[in-house]
């Protein structure tokens, strides 16, 4: 009768333990974050976010995507292959309204920061005979690779500078990386990318010895941009000194990132996510220095043109900053 007792309560406690991790184990999940290309600024500051939320938030296992960027990240997170990525607000809000390049269907994304703004670069070397947005008319120039949004927001560029961009240029559509290799060998005359600062692929072409590189100006086509597609951009600069050889400053034009998500993430999944990118920013400043704007500041609907996710707004709440 003992031993029957004893077996009892050792059953008893096998069971509650089980029970016990049943929740943990649960809880075990995996995170796939899309991001681009590794040329540009979106890979290393997402490899960088899934080494935060691996480290810090217990049972999730996150790995940074290499992908198109922007359009592909909202299309994977559109068909459940991903469940974060970053996107430009511009494309973000194409998705939603199921416009341009998602004219199969909206897509239920939601913001869970904005990130940092996203400057476009129009970037040719001397030898080439471009000097101004005009200049490009007849010439080999990249619009950025398919599923990007450098290609969305090159288009616009184009067309507010009054120019066509299938028959007034010689279209290619290359990554950063490759693009920076086609100009070197001259196999292009210019292309276009928009990324954060300094991007490594830019940073290569201009460090290239014999190469001068040059960023044409076009801030003043931000205007019929807005006129047309939103209040979606911004005129900016490029800081003299950003990158090797440069030595004024650019006048472009400027887009917010937003680190995105699905409708179906659930609160608390967003608000942690969220609640650890901002209290470990150090750790993310530290890979790349855009993370200096995954800050609450930047936390308004002004710069996110589609809908926050109710967990990155409890959290918003809690530290008094209005979403």
């Amino acid at each position: 009768m003992r031993n029957g007792t004893m077996w009892r309560a050792l059953g008893a406690a096998v069971m509650g333990a089980i029970l016990a991790a049943g929740p943990a184990a649960a809880q075990q999940k995996t995170l796939a974050i899309g991001t681009g290309g590794t040329g540009g600024v979106y890979y290393p500051l997402g490899g960088a976010i899934a080494n935060v939320l691996t480290k810090h938030l217990p049972g999730v296992q996150a790995t940074a995507e290499v992908t198109g960027g922007s359009v592909d990240n909202l299309k994977l997170i559109g068909s459940g292959q991903s469940e974060v990525g970053f996107s430009m607000a511009d494309a973000a809000l194409d998705a939603a309204q199921g416009q341009d390049k998602f004219k199969s269907g909206k897509l239920p994304v939601r913001t869970l920061m904005v990130l940092y703004p996203n400057r476009m670069h129009v970037v040719t070397v001397e030898g080439t005979g471009i000097d101004k947005m005009a200049d490009l008319k007849g010439k080999r120039v990249s619009t950025g690779s398919p599923g990007s949004a450098t290609e969305v927001m090159a288009f616009r560029v184009i067309e507010a500078a009054g120019l066509d961009k299938d028959k007034d240029l010689k279209r290619e559509r290359l990554s950063v990386a490759e693009s920076v290799n086609a100009l070197k060998d001259r196999k292009i005359d210019a292309f276009f990318w928009v990324g954060g600062i300094p991007t490594a692929a830019v940073t290569d072409l201009a460090a290239t010895p014999g190469v001068k590189m040059k960023l044409l100006d076009h801030s003043d086509l931000v205007e019929k941009m807005n006129a047309k597609y939103g209040k979606l951009y911004a005129a900016g600069t490029i800081p003299a000194g950003t990158y090797p050889g440069s030595d004024k400053s650019s006048a472009n034009a400027d887009v917010w990132n937003l680190l995105v998500t699905s409708d179906k993430m659930s609160e608390n999944d967003a608000y942690q996510i969220v609640k650890t990118l901002v209290e470990k920013q150090a750790e993310l400043v530290a890979v790349h220095k855009e993370a200096q704007g995954f800050s609450l500041d930047n936390q308004t609907i002004d710069r996110s043109p589609i809908p926050f996710h109710p967990g990155a707004l409890k959290y918003f709440k809690e530290r008094g900053v209005g979403g």
